[in-house]
């Protein structure tokens, strides 16, 4: 870490040391693609939203149920910064903690973490397998079908929507354009225009 600061270096090799997985692994740069994204949009910290992103699973994988309180003790072991732990805490507000998100940094987290896994399933229905053609609309045709991806929690989606004070469909459009930057990375990248 340099000057006490993670790099996305230093949080890939942390995901890694306590993830095998590769779809947690895929989830986490997913996420981070995202948070990056949205950060730059908003004229935030791209490097530490992705970084925080990168991380916030990290105990998913080994200590389902302690998730987030592990995460906590891990990054606190390493002498990560507070706030990053906080953020990472926030992600897990009303299910396994009681950080409520308070920056637009927690808020995005909090929200974005189970939209992804809307959008991964929406893409892996499609012909083309690819996010690089995937639209917002799409996604909303799937959002009304309970059925479809019935794991993502909606609720939490649109509460964190809610907090965020922010048009649906324009979240929805930014993930999307943050995962396609990470596209090769999530194995998303498809046949674009197939089907």
């Amino acid at each position: 870490m340099a000057n006490g600061t993670p790099t996305r270096e230093d949080a890939l090799a942390l995901l890694k040391e306590f993830n095998q997985d590769t779809g947690l692994i895929k989830h986490a740069l997913a996420v981070a693609g995202a948070m990056k994204y949205i950060a730059r949009k908003r004229g935030e910290d791209e490097d530490k939203w992705e970084v925080i992103g990168l991380v916030h699973d990290l105990d998913y994988e080994k200590f389902p149920d302690q998730h987030c309180k592990k995460t906590e003790e891990i990054l606190n072991e390493r002498g990560w910064p507070a706030e990053y732990v906080r953020a990472v805490l926030s992600h897990g507000w009303g299910i396994c903690t009681d950080v409520e998100p308070q920056s637009d940094l927690e808020k995005v987290l909090y929200t974005i973490d189970e939209l992804t896994g809307l959008i991964v399933a929406a893409v892996l229905v499609r012909p083309s397998r690819s996010v690089l053609d995937l639209t917002a609309k799409s996604v909303q045709k799937k959002w009304k079908d309970k059925r479809f991806a019935a794991g993502v929690d909606r609720d939490l989606i649109d509460k964190g929507i809610e907090m965020l004070g922010v048009d649906k469909t324009e979240l929805i459009t930014d993930v999307i354009m943050g995962m396609r930057e990470v596209a090769e990375e999530i194995e998303l990248k498809g046949t674009p225009g197939a089907g």
